[in-house]
């Protein structure tokens, strides 16, 4: 195992329910008390989203696109669009369209938004208005089993949805599924650039795409410990008991 590049950078003091980290650095915090607080790369305040409870419980954070946030009720099946100041920009009732177990959301490279519909199987796409845009053929039948994910994101011109027992199935923007990496057990998986990163067994775990090299990093004790795990092109950042800390990313090879 190699620690080089894991250096602690900074804390953000504070109790904190769940956090999403935009590739320009900004934070998303989700408070104890339900407030949805962004923050710019040097600590000052851009913006509070105060009516989080309106819907349910949040499920996610979506901030790949640093000028738009989306945000998923999964028990409510609502998705809330907010602007860069985190006021709100609509609100989609997944309901009405039909879908009653949608699971996954993210944001497309289109400003449209990618959902995983479990109860029939599907990759779908719908418009900001909530109108449906595109749709995969039912993957239990093409895949002969129904995946299970738990990330799904829009990078690099590929759509990656991962299942932790099955693996990372890779889609193009029509749906078809392009590739399947079998690396499974992973946590907080996400694409960034040429590499797919995530934790395993307490280390940091780095797969280079279109190759067969995955490298191992052994992991300092509190980023072992984190309740959730983000990495961005600014650096992995991690929730904690304390608050969330940011790590150098690991030196490219």
């Amino acid at each position: 195992q190699d620690t080089t590049g894991l250096e602690q950078r900074s804390t953000r003091k504070g109790a904190f329910a769940q956090f999403e980290a935009d590739k320009l650095g900004n934070l998303y915090v989700l408070t104890r008390e339900n407030r949805l607080l962004k923050y710019g790369p040097a600590g000052d305040s851009m913006g509070v989203f105060n009516d989080v409870r309106r819907y349910g419980r949040l499920t996610s954070i979506d901030a790949s696109n640093p000028l738009k946030t989306v945000l998923f009720y999964r028990d409510f099946k609502t998705v809330v669009l907010l602007d860069r100041f985190l006021n709100l920009l609509n609100v989609i009732d997944l309901r009405k369209q039909n879908l009653f177990q949608v699971t996954l959301v993210a944001q497309s490279y289109d400003n449209r938004i990618w959902l995983y519909d479990e109860q029939e199987s599907r990759l779908r796409k719908i418009e900001e208005d909530g109108r449906p845009a595109s749709e995969t053929a039912e993957l239990r039948l093409v895949l002969e089993e129904a995946p299970e994910p738990v990330t799904l994101q829009d990078r690099n011109g590929y759509v990656y949805m991962y299942d932790p027992v099955r693996g990372l199935y890779v889609f193009d923007y029509y749906g078809a599924m392009k590739s399947r990496l079998r690396f499974v057990g992973w946590q907080d998986v996400q694409v960034m650039g040429e590499f797919v990163l995530g934790r395993r067994e307490g280390a940091l775990m780095r797969h280079r795409l279109g190759t067969l090299q995955t490298d191992t990093f052994a992991m300092p004790e509190r980023l072992k410990r984190a309740g959730s795990v983000q990495f961005t092109a600014t650096g992995i950042y991690a929730l904690d008991d304390y608050g969330i800390v940011q790590y150098a990313l690991p030196r490219q090879r």
